[in-house]
């Protein structure tokens, strides 16, 4: 409760500070109509030649596009801001203000900061997935409901872990704004199902910049493709890789020497 009770504090605090630009809610309401309709338009496109991508039919791919807008507006939301303010104050040494807080440090960068306006995204993108599913033609039942909850779960936690360990490289690196760019760009990628490309770059997607689980996974479970084995490996997967990011964590916070140092 201590942490709900801190993040409600901090999102209060964001809001606070978009409040007082309100005309971006606006630009972002229209980027995001914009992203939206770029997204379903390209789907028109490649499927007035084809009939399907990589297994997946048209109402699939527009489920899946649906879960990758809705991910990458979790990121943008409330993994990104965070990570990069900590990129940044670690450069600067100003870190220190977080350290000695008396709550846990790797907790407070996480939500230090946050985008509120990126929930627009968020919330159009239900649409589309109800969209996706009415043209399917499944109902969604409440073990599917679990099933896609659980996997975007694990999906968020496998990104903000991801996003920890590149940000957390910043004790050791001047510059780490050039990886998470890479990120971002390799991200693109998820619009798309994951069968659609190569075995050398399914794996690269899937292992080591995973988008796959990110998006593609929970994108199974939408439409009832989800495996039992994919299930269980994208769950572990985040288990280890929270245990893993936060060991590397607390290794390259050994190695921070602030300004008061």
């Amino acid at each position: 409760m201590r942490y709900i009770r801190l993040f409600a504090v901090f999102f209060r605090v964001s809001l606070m500070g978009e409040l007082a630009y309100r005309f971006n809610f606006f630009v972002q309401l229209f980027q995001s109509l914009l992203e939206l309709a770029t997204a379903i338009a390209g789907l028109a496109v490649v499927f007035s030649h084809t009939d399907s991508l990589g297994g997946w039919r048209p109402d699939e791919v527009l489920g899946l596009v649906g879960v990758y807008i809705l991910v990458g507006g979790i990121i943008r939301f409330a993994i990104q801001p965070g990570m990069e303010q900590f990129i940044t104050s670690v450069r600067k040494g100003t870190l220190d203000f977080i350290l000695t807080k008396p709550e846990d440090a790797q907790f407070l960068v996480s939500i230090q900061r946050m985008r509120i306006w990126e929930i627009i995204d968020i919330m159009l993108v239900f649409s589309v997935l109800v969209a996706a599913l009415i043209r399917i033609g499944k109902g969604v039942g409440i073990w599917q409901t679990v099933d896609f909850c659980i996997m975007l779960v694990a999906g968020a936690t496998i990104v903000y872990c991801f996003w920890l360990i590149l940000a957390t490289l910043s004790f050791w690196l001047v510059r780490v704004e050039n990886i998470l760019t890479i990120f971002q760009s390799m991200y693109e990628a998820g619009r798309w199902p994951i069968t659609l490309y190569p075995g050398w770059l399914r794996f690269v997607l899937t292992f080591l910049v995973p988008v796959a689980f990110a998006v593609t996974v929970p994108a199974e479970a939408l439409t009832g493709r989800l495996t039992l084995p994919t299930a269980l490996l994208a769950v572990a997967g985040a288990a280890a890789l929270f245990a893993a990011s936060r060991a590397f964590w607390k290794k390259g916070l050994r190695n921070y020497t602030g300004t008061s140092a």
